[in-house]
């Protein structure tokens, strides 16, 4: 295994991913899939918001009111997710990610949480989505350890779910499988590919993004830079001038909980629910735990940041309380874990993702209008797990010059003025001539 680089001499990469959450992870196995090297940068994969994430791969219970223009992409990615989950899992019987296809089972607490989801169930139906009526005492076949006192229930089988943390440990294993001088190996990389370090801002070179430079002082050479570290994506310096990337952190308690022997299984699949209108949902794990979540929060509490960020008590509260009222035999779990992280939402609730577009005055010849070299891939909001494989096949497929006209609605740059692609942002890091790209991407 080569040394990690504790030198200033640059690492070269076909791509550069900025961010190991689960979408960075997911880009890079699909880019290094497609031939090219990958560098991830990253000084703690999968620590953010993946690693609270439950996992539920819910495009159909996930549709929500004025968010329509989603639909389609959850779709998309969901129909992704068998074959991205077999491509990270390989031959490899060690790498299990949970990836389960039990159907969803929505329930309502009262008469008022019936009329909610029967109106959302309106509006699935009317998307062309599948949801089917359950008579209780099926619903009560199905799960035992539902409570009797249950108002309706809804069986949504698109709706899956597979475990982050699994997920993200089989990429990274991923990744890691490959030696030195292969193709993909990267010189200076732990394993040939991980950059345990922050990425400060972008390198530039003749109107291209040319890579990026780690908080060490390392730059990091590449191709294409795709930039997918969440929140941390407004802060890069070296951003297009103009660009802007409106991301809020939008705070999630969550709960895992181990189930004793006498209670397993506690449920067979993901319950969601609404209990006096709040939703809450109860997601089986292969290890005999259970996740209950999530919150939504956009408070004070978390104002200090960090990966780590405190626990609402309220918050706690109010998962236990309302996933007691669907499954009573909650109150004999073993609380193992309360977890809190930020999400990266966006004024609309849609990802940033695709290229940047450039005045057509400045564009670099052959850009077709954006920056050449860059891709944006944050703001995922709740969906990020979902979106996952589509994101990393509509980022490989720009990385390759295709671009679907699909996803143009959520380019990174609808929220900024026409960008000037000539010279990075005045308090972002100059490009430096003297480190070329490697032969092949000059």
């Amino acid at each position: 295994m080569d040394e990690v680089n504790t030198r200033h001499e640059p690492l070269r990469a076909d791509v550069a991913v900025i961010g190991g959450g689960v979408i960075g992870l997911g880009i890079a196995s699909e880019a290094r899939r497609s031939g090219r090297s990958v560098a991830l940068i990253d000084p703690a994969p999968a620590s953010g918001a993946t690693f609270a994430a439950a996992g539920m791969l819910a495009p159909v219970s996930e549709l929500h009111y004025q968010e329509e223009d989603l639909l389609e992409l959850m779709l998309e990615s969901s129909a992704l997710w068998p074959d991205f989950e077999h491509n990270v899992t390989g031959s490899s019987a060690g790498r299990s990610t949970g990836y389960r296809t039990t159907s969803t089972l929505a329930v309502g607490a009262d008469a008022a949480d019936r009329r909610a989801l029967a109106d959302l169930r309106d509006v699935q139906l009317a998307n062309g989505l599948l949801v089917e009526s359950v008579p209780l005492r099926e619903a009560r076949e199905r799960e035992p350890l539902l409570s009797p006192q249950i108002s309706c229930a809804f069986d949504i089988p698109g709706d899956h779910q597979v475990d982050p943390r699994r997920l993200s440990a089989a990429i990274l294993g991923a990744l890691a499988d490959h030696q030195p001088g292969n193709s993909s190996w990267i010189a200076g990389a732990e394993g040939g590919f991980a950059v345990h370090d922050t990425a400060a801002g972008l390198l530039w070179e003749d109107g291209r993004v040319v890579g990026a430079v780690l908080g060490s002082g390392v730059k990091v050479l590449a191709a294409e830079t795709v930039v997918a570290n969440g929140l941390g994506a407004a802060r890069l310096k070296g951003l297009p001038d103009g660009l802007s990337l409106p991301l809020r952190p939008v705070y999630g308690d969550i709960l895992r909980l181990r189930v004793p022997d006498q209670l397993q299984p506690l449920v067979t699949a993901t319950v969601r629910g609404i209990v006096r209108g709040v939703p809450v949902y109860i997601v089986p794990r292969e290890d005999g735990t259970v996740v209950i979540g999530a919150t939504q929060r956009e408070d004070g509490l978390s104002a200090s940041g960090g990966a780590a960020n405190p626990v609402s008590a309220g918050g706690v509260y109010q998962l236990l309380r309302d996933a007691q009222v669907l499954v009573p035999a909650v109150a004999e779990l073993e609380l193992l874990e309360a977890t809190a992280r930020a999400r990266p939402g966006t004024p609309d609730n849609a990802p940033l993702l695709g290229r940047v577009r450039v005045k057509s005055a400045e564009r670099v010849e052959g850009s077709e209008g954006t920056v050449p070299g860059l891709i944006v891939a944050s703001g995922f909001f709740r969906h990020g797990v979902l979106l996952t494989p589509a994101a990393a096949k509509i980022c490989v497929g720009l990385m390759d010059g295709t671009a679907d006209p699909r996803w143009s609605k959520f380019r990174p740059d609808r929220f900024s003025r026409p960008l000037s692609a000539a010279r990075a942002s005045t308090n972002g890091p100059s490009a430096d001539t003297s480190n070329p790209l490697p032969k092949d991407h000059a």
